[in-house]
């Protein structure tokens, strides 16, 4: 008996020995880090990427830092811990994170920065839509509202102000130089007027894209330069958090008659109501949807060996351009880069966005969210 009882737990460890050689792969790790819930798109990017991740069979972890850098330092280290395979960062602070982008090199850990580029050399690829062509879009679109290529032919001058966006934000001076770079001839020429005489970066940042601080900087120059009946004619704001700020700013400061060209981007539902309302004209939309897409893409390709970047990105469903000279993360050290296409998105057009799926329009005429 003990010999037949000795034979069966041979052959079930046997057995079980031969299972696990079976057993499915455990799921890859995947860190996502995203900035804050304060602000809507955010939101939408951790929702996308999480959602395309876990459908892919991949294990996730979702973290969300509060706009707080020692947060988010703190959210990655625990992300090393847990064994994560892979990390997605959204930076709160593109130079803050070196600490901890150095221990994720150390433990082999490659690192996809998403949007917003981190200035060490740890990270991998960077994907994001093509920033300096945000800023380029809505200086075109200003240049277009106003005619400013005939203006000085008509001896017409326009008076614009600027607010741009996050210091810590490595996108922000892309965006505004996107921008400025577009106006600045027109403001050399005297076509283009700046009443505040704020034009550098620095002087028109907004710490966090808040749109409170925005909201009273605008109130401050409304009150400090138009008050007198001087009259603006665009406002040129980087993003829509800031955008919502301003439009506050000249509904209970600005007694002008004139419609104000105000830019924006991103597509917030708030914004978007306020393009419908005409208290925003434009906004650059980013489809985020289609960024998790590419980035679920890029890390599969990592995650299994060398990636070929350039025919990486023909193959994406969404048009993205594959880019080695743009972007680095340390001088000389540049980062392979995906860049999607962003679309500006007005009045007129506003069904683009009900075509990609992600929104529906109401019967009282706005926009949602699906």
């Amino acid at each position: 008996m003990r010999k037949f009882l000795s034979l069966v737990l041979a052959f079930v460890m046997l057995f079980n020995l031969c299972g696990a050689s079976f057993a499915a792969p455990a799921a890859k790790k995947i860190g996502i880090s995203m900035p804050t819930q304060s602000l809507e798109r955010w939101n939408r990017d951790g929702e996308y990427l999480k959602a395309q991740f876990d459908a892919a069979g991949y294990e996730t972890m979702l973290t969300y830092s509060d706009n707080k850098n020692d947060q988010q330092v703190n959210d990655i280290d625990n992300m090393i811990s847990w064994g994560a395979d892979l990390l997605i960062v959204a930076a709160i602070d593109g130079d803050g994170l070196n600490t901890v982008m150095d221990r994720a090199a150390e433990a082999g850990i490659p690192v996809i920065s998403y949007d917003r580029l981190i200035g060490n050399d740890a990270v991998t690829y960077y994907i994001s839509f093509d920033n300096y062509t945000v800023g380029t879009l809505q200086g075109r679109f200003i240049e277009k509202a106003l005619d400013l290529v005939n203006a000085a032919a008509a001896k017409k001058s326009y008076n614009i102000e600027f607010t741009a966006g996050d210091p810590a934000d490595n996108n922000a001076g892309y965006f505004f130089n996107g921008a400025y770079d577009v106006l600045k001839p027109y403001i050399e020429s005297g076509v283009l007027k700046v009443p505040s005489g704020q034009t550098e970066f620095q002087q028109v940042a907004t710490a966090q894209w808040s749109t409170d601080t925005a909201l009273a900087r605008a109130q401050n120059i409304l009150g400090s330069y138009y008050a007198d009946g001087t009259v603006l004619h665009a406002w040129m704001c980087s993003n829509d958090s800031t955008s919502a700020g301003v439009a506050q700013a000249l509904d209970s400061d600005y007694a002008g008659d004139n419609p104000v060209v105000l830019t924006g981007q991103d597509g917030d539902i708030a914004n978007l109501a306020n393009i419908v309302d005409g208290k925003q004209t434009m906004t650059v939309y980013k489809n985020v949807a289609n960024e998790a897409v590419v980035t679920l893409e890029v890390a599969k390709a990592m995650l299994s060996g060398e990636v070929d970047g350039a025919a990486l990105a023909k193959t994406f469903p969404v048009e993205c351009a594959y880019d080695t000279t743009s972007y680095f993360t340390s001088p000389g050290h540049y980062t392979p880069s995906f860049l999607l296409v962003p679309t500006v998105v007005t009045k007129d057009n506003l069904n683009y966005l009900v075509e990609t799926g992600l929104y529906e329009m109401g019967a009282d005429g706005y926009l949602k969210s699906k």
